[in-house]
């Protein structure tokens, strides 16, 4: 039976087949699959905002893109993943909110995946696939048995894989 592992808000969620990886409901926030291709061990970050605010590392890790990437690898090289067969897919990031400040500060989607890109590339995780930006919001499902992204977009009620 297949188990589908939530990652919440904030939170990081690690699973191999038969599990599965999913996200909902991604606005401004980005997920962000991580996957060894050969154990087909596999991490979804849920992350909320690109940096951590006030770093006195008491806030979850899950939360930031700076730090829920590296926990994400952490935990995957636990269970035994090696880091040189790891690649990533990212959804989200959307701008859910026209302003009328012509700043990208508000923009927290954006913000969001500039953070989560600069960070993989840090750590030499190619991105091998990716849908983010646009201004709607997504649900992501991983299957860690064949690799594929299902993305589905909530207003539009389209369905896809990346």
């Amino acid at each position: 039976m297949t188990e589908v592992l939530t990652a919440k808000i904030g939170e990081i969620q690690i699973g191999k087949p038969p599990s599965k990886l999913q996200a909902l409901a991604l606005g401004s926030c980005v997920g962000v699959v991580l996957y060894d291709r050969t154990t087909r061990i596999a991490a979804l970050a849920h992350v909320l905002l690109p940096t951590e605010m006030n770093n006195d590392g008491k806030a979850n890790p899950g939360k930031f893109a700076t730090t829920a990437i590296p926990e994400a690898v952490r935990r995957m090289e636990a269970m035994g993943a090696k880091r040189e067969n790891i690649v990533a897919k990212i959804a989200g990031g959307a701008k859910m909110f026209e302003t009328n400040v012509s700043t990208d500060s508000l923009d927290i989607g954006r913000r969001n995946i500039d953070s989560v890109v600069n960070v993989l590339k840090n750590l030499g995780i190619r991105i091998v696939a990716q849908d983010v930006g646009e201004n709607y919001g997504r649900t992501i499902i991983f299957d860690p048995e064949n690799g594929l992204l299902t993305v589905r977009q909530v207003m539009n009620k389209k369905e896809y894989q990346i």
